[in-house]
């Protein structure tokens, strides 16, 4: 596998027609994911420190395309457990991807979590947000799309905006290729994470995407395992 440039396939997650027991087990799959590379983890320390900062109660936070909803689950119940007041709204295009994440909100009896349908690019959202962030989203996209993101993303925070996204390594390739099997029996995850790899944007491109999105002094750091989080705060 050729890892110098970009090479976007379809992933099986994005066909139509995939039934709601395929998606399921492949969202279960994804949870299972996130949980071994800390997803929430990424996230949580420049969440926190915007909560110490930031007057504004409770903390507006808005995931893009937030898939089964465990990212904004994980990171509502630590802000439930530090005593933070946060308002998380996840969207995602998928009708079924919301309603899964809705109902696993609600086993955990989180108030403070709301999902819903949308297409950012056909509707951005009209409200602002402190916190605007996604998490493995980006790769999805090709660069046009992927600044246009940015440049909403942007738009739409008081505060600060994170991009959690894979690298495009051997490494990541071959942990993705293994970590999917070992994980999940999903073969729709099996098959996706390392099509996810090989679409996937290096740091020095991530960094050039955000300066064609007009975004200045932004901070990339690399995360484990394999990961980069971008980072943008208004000024």
């Amino acid at each position: 596998m050729n890892l110098q440039i970009r090479q976007r396939e379809p992933e099986l997650m994005d066909q139509p027609g995939l039934s709601d027991s395929e998606h399921g087990n492949a969202l279960m799959g994804l949870r299972r994911v996130n949980w071994f590379s800390r997803s929430s983890s990424i996230f949580w320390k420049p969440l926190l420190k915007l909560a110490q900062t930031s007057n504004q109660r409770p903390l507006r936070i808005l995931d893009i395309a937030s898939g089964g909803g465990d990212v904004s689950i994980e990171l509502a119940m630590r802000a439930q457990q530090a005593g933070l007041d946060v308002e998380i709204t996840g969207c995602d295009i998928s009708e079924y991807a919301v309603r899964h994440a809705t109902e696993l909100a609600q086993r955990r009896h989180l108030e403070n979590v709301h999902f819903f349908q949308n297409d950012i690019f056909q509707e951005p959202a009209e409200q602002k947000y402190d916190l605007v962030m996604c998490s493995l989203f980006l790769h999805h996209l090709d660069e046009p799309q992927a600044v246009q993101l940015m440049k909403w993303m942007s738009e739409s925070t008081r505060h600060l905006m994170l991009i959690n996204d894979l690298r495009r390594t051997r490494l990541g390739y071959w942990l993705a290729w293994g970590g999917c099997r070992l994980l999940t029996r999903s073969l729709i995850v099996h098959t996706d994470g390392p099509i996810s790899v090989a679409a996937a944007f290096s740091v020095e491109e991530a960094e050039q995407l955000a300066q064609q999105a007009g975004l200045t002094d932004i901070h990339i750091s690399r995360q484990w395992p394999q990961r980069f989080l971008l980072e943008w705060s208004r000024v």
